[in-house]
């Protein structure tokens, strides 16, 4: 057992672990409205995450005209077109899976990325990346603050982020990487979604967490 002076509680520590292991990905919503002071506590939880540099290169679109929603709906139904197209054989299968709940949810957020271009180098030198991990940082961060309160959130990342950059008249430098669904649920499903339509199963850590070096033949 840790002795650090800095331990959460049990009852703090259960929380945390709890809400890490029933978090999910939403797809359907009732028709309540979201509290606005919870929606900014939550997005206040997404502001206060770990960024590479302290760039902060997260910026959230609350979508609230409806006449736009439906324009991102739309974008999202012609990429979920494509990739049915692309899958193939389990085309008709991906099909018949709710992905989106854009029309349903109470709140809307796109997210997007703001690069730092050629000046910002800090923790980027090498891992030019670490600018989209920063944002996913915040994404969870927003995502496990919401299921505390209640919320669900879907996160739908099937669309053209040119033509939803266009649509949302983000400048040259910022690119949408997440469309977020936020409302309330009827309730939270006791696995992931894609596990339960038995799309595909989560593998165990032990197949994932390797030692010192990548074993061979290890995918």
């Amino acid at each position: 057992m840790s002795d650090s002076p800095h331990r959460y509680d049990e009852t703090a520590r259960a929380a945390v672990y709890r809400v890490i292991r029933e978090r999910r990905d939403v797809r359907s919503f009732l028709c309540t409205p979201v509290d606005p002071e919870t929606l900014a506590r939550i997005l206040q939880c997404a502001h206060a995450a770990p960024s590479v540099g302290l760039s902060q290169p997260w910026r959230f679109l609350h979508i609230t005209r409806l006449d736009l929603r439906h324009k991102i709906h739309a974008l999202v139904q012609q990429e979920r077109l494509r990739t049915a197209d692309a899958l193939g054989h389990r085309r008709e299968e991906f099909l018949r899976l709710k992905v989106e709940g854009i029309l349903d949810c109470a709140e809307l957020l796109v997210v997007a990325l703001a690069q730092g271009g050629t000046r910002e180098i800090f923790g980027r030198r090498s891992l030019p990346e670490m600018d989209l991990a920063s944002v996913a940082c915040a994404i969870q961060n927003l995502w496990l603050a919401a299921r505390a309160e209640g919320l669900g959130v879907g996160w739908v990342s099937m669309f053209d982020p040119l033509a939803l950059a266009d649509l949302l008249h983000c400048p040259e430098h910022v690119r949408p990487i997440a469309i977020l669904c936020i409302g309330n649920v009827a309730q939270f499903d006791p696995a992931p979604r894609l596990a339960l339509e038995q799309w595909r199963q989560p593998r165990p850590l032990g197949e994932l967490l390797f030692e010192n070096s990548w074993p061979e033949g290890a995918q």
